[in-house]
């Protein structure tokens, strides 16, 4: 067989062996709010920054509001205007109503009259909705916080006119904080009967779960779990999108499983829903289908298909090219 085109290749690596097995996450905050203008208008001043701690109900931005209140003063003229209207159809109607037994007005007269009694009663009521409406759009001129908390972003300035739908701020409760991570789903089962976890951030400190929740089903492409681990109340808080790793107790037991590896991303190659890696053996290379885990910016997990000491083709694109190249170098020879 002739030999393999000059391919970048690396070994997979034994995976380290540690105290209960530890994964990567994020910690997010759960109770978070991402205020959007509601009405169109100028920024008139801008009451909270990033860091700022608020109260809940507090004004964090002011929209100028002429616009919105001419609107509403309009709708509450109108609404008198139609009310005014609709008592006087009320009475005419009354007097139509007790004149007709005694055949003063005809039936045609009352009739009329009735209708625009009720013509008269259903422009009051569409009056009411308006001013209602438009109140609302004034009430949208303040953004207020929706609970207590800190500011972790902010995206306009006074002077600045906004749409609605506009990002303006956000808001999170720094008390209330949680993980995800995603663990195979061999693992879920054990970590769901021994729930203990600990959770390392990456200033040193430690702190343990009060709540561990295994999810009921596994994601249908990456074949893994995710769990989710609550963190207790703590004196300094860790900002949302700090990174940390949670160590599961239970993941360290997992006697008759093979421990997983981790190789670089950008080597799997994507056949579908079927994922795969070209296995250089000896003068071969062949494409060997694996189980992948979870995920981070650079690297993949794989939780079967490869051990420690496979030699893995490093572009899965100049790999198949290689295959290709032997092939036809093969027919030629045969030839």
């Amino acid at each position: 067989m002739p030999p393999l085109p000059e391919l970048s290749t690396f070994e997979v690596e034994q995976p380290a062996v540690i105290a209960g097995r530890a994964w990567d996450g994020v910690v997010e905050a759960v109770q978070r709010a991402d205020l959007s203008a509601q009405t169109a208008g100028t920024v008139a001043a801008v009451e909270a920054d990033v860091n700022d701690r608020v109260e809940a109900d507090a004004v964090l931005v002011r929209i100028v509001a002429v616009e919105q209140d001419a609107v509403a003063n309009t709708a509450r003229a109108q609404l008198r205007a139609a009310e005014a209207a609709a008592v006087v159809a009320e009475r005419t109607y009354a007097r139509f109503d007790a004149l007709s037994g005694a055949q003063y007005v005809s039936r045609a007269q009352l009739d009329q009259a009735r209708a625009e009694r009720d013509a008269a009663v259903a422009a009051r009521d569409a009056a009411r909705a308006r001013l209602t409406q438009a109140e609302q759009q004034a009430g949208y001129t303040v953004v207020r916080a929706p609970f207590a908390g800190v500011v972790s972003r902010r995206e306009v300035e006074p002077g600045e006119t906004v749409v609605a739908g506009q990002p303006l701020l956000s808001v999170y409760a720094p008390r209330d904080l949680r993980i995800e991570v995603s663990v195979p789903q061999t693992r879920a089962e054990a970590i769901r009967r021994d729930p203990r976890a600990h959770v390392l951030f990456p200033d040193g400190s430690e702190t343990m779960s009060p709540r561990v929740i295994v999810f009921p089903a596994a994601d249908v492409a990456s074949h893994s779990v995710v769990v989710r681990v609550s963190l207790p109340e703590i004196a300094t808080p860790p900002a949302p999108g700090t990174t940390a790793k949670v160590v599961f107790d239970a993941a360290a037991n997992g006697g008759a499983e093979s421990e997983s590896v981790r190789i670089p991303a950008a080597s799997v190659a994507q056949r579908g829903e079927l994922s795969g890696v070209y296995v250089k053996l000896g003068d071969r290379i062949l494409l060997r289908q694996v189980r992948l885990g979870a995920r981070d910016e650079d690297t993949v997990e794989v939780i079967s298909g490869l051990k420690a000491g496979d030699i893995v083709a490093r572009d899965p694109v100049a790999a198949m090219q290689a295959v290709v190249a032997q092939r036809r170098a093969t027919d030629s020879t045969h030839e």
